[in-house]
This record gives C-alpha cells, sequence and structure tokens, in this order.
C-alpha cells in the first residue's frame, strides 16, 4: 500500500529531501535516491519531483548520478541567483565515506532535469580531528552567501562548519559556527553529528535546525534558538522537534508565499519494491521560543467536504483535534480494527499502534494527517510520525470527550 499525498519513488529507496525550490508556479523537490534497492547504499542519486504544489509532486528521472570522481551524490542544497541554479551536494568516494566534499552541479536547461558537474568548492579542514563532514545549506547574507556543514569530531563534539563567499565560486572556511558535545544532555540530548544542520531566521529569531546522529544511529531532530552574529550562533535554548522513530532529515525552504517551511525523510515506509516516504510540509514559526511546525496549507487545498460521522472514502484524512483532549481512535476494514489509539492526560499524548505504545509531549489542539500506511500527528509541542497497515480501503475516526473535525484528502 502507498501513500497518496506523501511522496514515494516508483521504485527503490529514498531518504532525505533537498533542494525544495517554489518557481513558474509550482514546485522542484529533489532528495537521496538509491534506484536500483530498496535498501540504503552510499552510491546516492539526486532524485528529482515537479508539482503544481507540495503534495502533488510527479517523479521524473534522477538529476544527478555517481561518476565523474563521485562515488555517491549525497544532501545538498539548492541556490538560485539572478535566475542562475546552483546544485551544492555531498560529493563521498568509497569506503571511506564519512568524509565528503562539497561539489557543485548546474543545470543543463531549465527544466532542471540533468545537471553538469562542476567543482570540489569545499573540503573538510585538515586540521580537525574529524569522523563525519556533510551536508551543506546555504543562505544569503548580505550581498554575499554563508555556507553550513554538518561535522562530528572524533572527541564527541557535533558541529556547524561555516564559510562565506561573494559570488557563490570561491569559499573561505571561517569557523564553527555552532558546537555542542555528545555529553550535554539538557534540556535535549543532541549527539555526535548534526546531518543536514540548516542556520535561518524565523520572525527575527535565529534557528539551527538538525537531525541527531551517534555512532550510525538516527535519533530525531532536535533545534536550537538564539542569535547569529558574525558567523557565531548563540543559543539560548535547545528543543526538539520530532518524536517517534519515523521524522528525520528536514529540509528547510521557502515556499511560494514566502513561509520558511519544513519537509522531513519518513523512515519505516515501504513496499515491495520502494522504501521510504517525504513528510507533509510544515510551515514553521516561534512561539515563546518554541519552534513550532504547522501542517502547511497545501494539505488544507486538497480536503473535500468535511465528514459528518468520521467515515471516510478513502484512505486519506486531515483531522482537527480541538482541546479538551480526550480519546481517538483510527479503525479501518468497515469494522472495529483498531489503526491506532491516541489518548491524552496532563500535556502528553500516548498513540498506540500495533500494540506499541508511543508517549509524546502535547500542547494544545492537534492535527492528525492520515494517508494509506502513514500517521503524522503535530501540536505546538512537537511533531510524531508512524507506518501504519489499515486492513481495508477506509478509515472511520471517532473521538470521545473532545471535539473533532474529519475532512477527506484526494
Amino acid at each position: 500500500m502507498r501513500p497518496t499525498l506523501h511522496f514515494t519513488a516508483r521504485s527503490g529507496w529514498i531518504n532525505d529531501p533537498h533542494g525544495i525550490t517554489a518557481r513558474d508556479g509550482g514546485y522542484d523537490v529533489f532528495f537521496q535516491y538509491v534506484p536500483d534497492s530498496t535498501a540504503w547504499a552510499p552510491h546516492c542519486h539526486w532524485g528529482h519531483a515537479k508539482g503544481a504544489d507540495l503534495l502533488s509532486l510527479l517523479e521524473r528521472d534522477a538529476a544527478i548520478a555517481p561518476g565523474d570522481g563521485d562515488d555517491g551524490v549525497w544532501t545538498g542544497c539548492l541556490v538560485t541567483d539572478d535566475g542562475d541554479a546552483r546544485a551544492f551536494y555531498t560529493a563521498i568516494s568509497t569506503p571511506d565515506f564519512g568524509i565528503g566534499r562539497i561539489r557543485v552541479a548546474r543545470p543543463t536547461d531549465a527544466t532542471w532535469d540533468r545537471w553538469d558537474k562542476g567543482d570540489v568548492v569545499v573540503a573538510a579542514p585538515e586540521d580537525m580531528d574529524l569522523i563525519a563532514y556533510r551536508d551543506p545549506f546555504i543562505a544569503r547574507e548580505g550581498d554575499g552567501w554563508r555556507m553550513f556543514v554538518g561535522a562530528a569530531g572524533a572527541d564527541g563534539t557535533a558541529m556547524a562548519l561555516t564559510y562565506t563567499s561573494a559570488d557563490l565560486d570561491t569559499w573561505v572556511y571561517d569557523g564553527v559556527a555552532l558546537s555542542r558535545s555528545i555529553t550535554e544532555t539538557e534540556p535535549v540530548w543532541m549527539g555526535a553529528l548534526w546531518e543536514c544542520p540548516q542556520i535561518f531566521e524565523i520572525d527575527g529569531v535565529a534557528v539551527m535546525i538538525s537531525s541527531v546522529w551517534d555512532q550510525d544511529v538516527l535519533h530525531h531532530v532536535g533545534y536550537a534558538v538564539g542569535s547569529f552574529d558574525a558567523g557565531r550562533f548563540t543559543p539560548r535554548r535547545w528543543g526538539r522537534l520530532t518524536w517517534g522513530d519515523s521524522l528525520y532529515a528536514p529540509s528547510l525552504f521557502v515556499d511560494a508565499d514566502g513561509r520558511a517551511c519544513l519537509s522531513f525523510w519518513l523512515r519505516g515506509v515501504a513496499g515491495e519494491d520502494w522504501a521510504g516516504a517525504h513528510s507533509v510540509p510544515y510551515v514553521l514559526s516561534i512561539v515563546e521560543d518554541d519552534l513550532v511546525a504547522t501542517p502547511h496549507p497545501d494539505v488544507e487545498s486538497h480536503r473535500l467536504s468535511r465528514s459528518s460521522d468520521g467515515r471516510l472514502p478513502a484512505l486519506t484524512a486531515d483531522i482537527r483535534w480541538s482541546e479538551p483532549l480526550g480519546s481517538l481512535e483510527i479503525l479501518s476494514g468497515g469494522g472495529d480494527d483498531v489503526v491506532a489509539s491516541l489518548r491524552s492526560s496532563e500535556g502528553e499524548l500516548s498513540i498506540e499502534i500495533d500494540g506499541v505504545r508511543s508517549t509524546v509531549p502535547l500542547s494544545g489542539s492537534a492535527r492528525i494527517i492520515l494517508d494509506g500506511p502513514v500517521l503524522e500527528v503535530s501540536s505546538p509541542a512537537g511533531v510524531f510520525a508512524a507506518s501504519i497497515r489499515p486492513r481495508g480501503e477506509s478509515f472511520r475516526v471517532t473521538a470521545v470527550d473532545s471535539p473533532v473535525e474529519v475532512f477527506p484528502l484526494t
């Protein structure tokens, strides 16, 4: 069973979304892709999809492939400057692929379907004892540009290294923008490596968001809020954005209306000949130094008329579960087969799926997205996602002691 609105590849393995760009009345989305396997392998490509909105993406041929000195084309970012597009990606060599190189590519035409590789523009500093180096992210800074790259020190220090450029061609190393030791655990543990570290501004507040990695184990998505000046990030609060075992690899982008947004890789969603999916997109905001992710308006644009009895004609839905929250069940198969049970209590939400219970923080009302084998739950306290197993071709949603609105999606 495939999700309908969450992006999946026709076949093969996908993980990190990146290079999400609003242009020509729609969106281009790129992603890390292994076309010939349903398991991750280092010979990744940049996959490519296009759509009129962020939930209507159609896969195109791979845009950038291994070769020309690259054993793998890993995660990066896409920058446009006066119509000139450039992809900055992590080029790796096997078998020692922990330390990557940052290489540039340019599209061969306006479709962005094919890209020509250029030079390696940034490499890991030789005087640092690093065990990992990858995932460039680039932002405008005045009349120039600033790059951030994730790095892990052999001593257990997670870092965002930074570089500056006046023209996107020549880059100068500018030191460590932000770091944190693996031994620091409060109020949130941030691991030994920040994968996909991205530093940007929301509502006048500087934010660093990243995936948390340690010894090849992928954990959650964490963040810092604070201030950024002269290449250095000063945190005043650390937080955790995601819960559960599915969400990872956040990709920051600006949507067609100029809002800061994120999409994630969804782990654990797979079929016979495909593996991996992307989350629905989320709009970001800062609320009392908390980073809050709210489902993007493109989700609402796919709504049908509200269900009067919680029954859905298919397996996709957008559910608003309002305070005071009590309990909610998602059933399938036309009977009483419980797919997921959600119960709130004193700032926590208990989510039970196939006998496995997860407890996540809860604040205010909750939003639930159902899409075949995918369940996403969000509130101002964070985002949770998991794979579910519907037993039929329709859902029914029931709530006790709390108001709920159920909208089928198409």
